[in-house]
């Protein structure tokens, strides 16, 4: 009765053991699956043309005669508006903002060695959709100084701006192209490994930029995405 009874315990022991065995190498076989896991970049880029130009016409006058150069820059200013209206320009994508007078005696720093007193600026600024129309009159500016008009280069100050502004309305769709780049990265290293992707375990929103493609177009614009995605993976 002792021996049988011994034996049962023995075998139930056994039994558990080998229960204890199956629960831990399933466990850890969980816990490698969970830990398998793959992170990376995923990347997508696109050349667009700008669809929104912004170019600061700067012209100026100098002399010694306040009232005459006033006269002067607000003709100067009447030729550029008309000039850009009848080449295509809408009026309401015209700004014409107030003139700014230098006073070269008033200087705090220095004395005015110029022979002229005042320097007056006067900027007039075109925002348009119309890149194609607007870069056209841009190039044929020179016919300004036909009507006695000169424009001053604006500088690092006022330069002429490109930018893509519908740049929204394609962002799902790169971000699901940058998103399948990715998979295919995964794919390659899971196959490296000896192993498959199973599914995407986490992605972020992805990091966009709109950079010029080159400094000698820059109403061209590269649109880039980049997203970081980690996949998890299996046998």
């Amino acid at each position: 009765m002792n021996i049988n009874s011994g034996i049962k315990q023995a075998v139930i022991l056994a039994i558990g053991i080998i229960m204890l065995g199956f629960c831990i190498k399933s466990g850890l076989e969980s816990v490698i699956s969970k830990d398998r896991k793959v992170v990376v970049k995923g990347l997508a880029e696109k050349e667009v043309e700008a669809d929104k130009v912004t170019w600061p016409i700067v012209s100026k006058e100098i002399g010694n005669d306040l009232p005459e150069l006033y006269q002067k820059i607000n003709a100067t200013t009447r030729t550029i508006r008309n000039f850009l209206v009848e080449n295509g320009v809408k009026a309401s994508e015209i700004n014409v903002n107030a003139p700014v007078v230098i006073d070269l005696n008033a200087e705090r720093y220095g004395e005015n060695r110029q022979g002229y007193r005042y320097n007056i600026t006067s900027i007039i600024t075109v925002t348009s959709h119309n890149v194609k129309l607007v870069r056209g009159i841009i190039a044929r500016q020179g016919d300004l100084l036909q009507k006695g008009v000169a424009i001053v280069d604006g500088g690092y100050e006022n330069p002429v701006k490109y930018e893509y502004v519908a740049f929204r309305k394609m962002k799902p769709k790169m971000m699901q192209e940058a998103i399948e780049n990715a998979e295919q990265t995964a794919t390659q290293f899971a196959e490296n490994s000896k192993s498959k992707i199973d599914k995407i375990m986490n992605a972020d929103q992805g990091q966009f930029s709109i950079e010029d493609r080159d400094s000698n177009t820059p109403y061209i614009k590269k649109v880039r995405v980049v997203t970081t995605v980690t996949y998890s993976l299996k046998d």
